[in-house]
């Protein structure tokens, strides 16, 4: 019985060790790579929790604008609603990655639910957009050792961020968004903003839009180029 109740325990320690690099500190220090760094001249732009029809072709219309390619992490269950946007993200552009299925946290789900989320996550922006996924972000940020597997058997590399703009509360402000941004902003970093409110506080997604020209500004002022994810990580996984 005690050899069963260590196991348990080891195992459980696996699937849930990883989720620690949700912690900016100690993903720097014990994961490195998750935070998507990338040549100090560069910044990898990045969006979580679309496509939305609501939302997400205003930001590719800023996008377009500024000439400026950026990774769209998908839902697997927005894509399904709206594959035609999926299309045009790619299209105009910019690069898609998987988020999962549904934006549910991976520490619920034991390892049969998360291969299912991820590889049917994997298989439908495959097959709708013509590209299959090089990225894989977890919803919330936090990662288990059961999505970790699966990403490796689906080919997919889990990349985080260095810097957020807190844009998915329901107090965000184009200010608040640019000051927390800010505050973590360095040449070769990841910034993660969210063309989609469907899982956050609604119309949280208008402070960060409002704020991408300033950031994109930001970005220009200190000469870094802002890219996609794909084209800031280069080099072996």
């Amino acid at each position: 019985m005690g050899r069963l109740v260590v196991g348990a325990g080891a195992l459980a320690a696996l699937h849930l060790v990883p989720a620690v690099a949700a912690l900016p500190a100690l993903r720097g220090r014990f994961f490195a790579g998750l935070d998507g760094a990338g040549p100090r001249d560069r910044v990898a732009l990045t969006f979580d929790d679309g496509p939305d029809p609501d939302s997400t072709p205003q930001f590719l219309d800023v996008l377009a604008d500024r000439g400026v390619r950026a990774t769209f992490f998908l839902l697997g269950s927005m894509l399904l609603r709206s594959p035609a946007l999926g299309r045009r993200i790619v299209a105009e552009g910019h690069e898609v990655a998987l988020h999962g299925w549904e934006h549910r946290n991976l520490m619920l789900r034991g390892p049969v639910g998360t291969w299912r989320d991820l590889a049917a996550g994997r298989a439908l922006i495959t097959a709708v957009t013509g590209r299959a996924p090089r990225f894989f972000r977890p919803p919330y940020g936090v990662l288990t050792g059961a999505a970790l597997l699966a990403a490796r058997r689906l080919a997919l590399r889990p990349v985080l961020w260095t810097c957020w703009g807190r844009d998915w509360t329901g107090s965000a402000t184009p200010d608040s968004v640019l000051a927390t941004v800010g505050g973590g902003l360095s040449g070769g970093g990841t910034v993660l903003l969210h063309d989609s409110s469907r899982t956050a506080a609604p119309g949280a997604w208008r402070a960060g839009l409002a704020a991408l020209p300033g950031l994109l500004d930001e970005c220009r002022r200190r000469g870094w180029a802002v890219e996609s994810l794909g084209e800031h990580v280069r080099g072996p996984r």
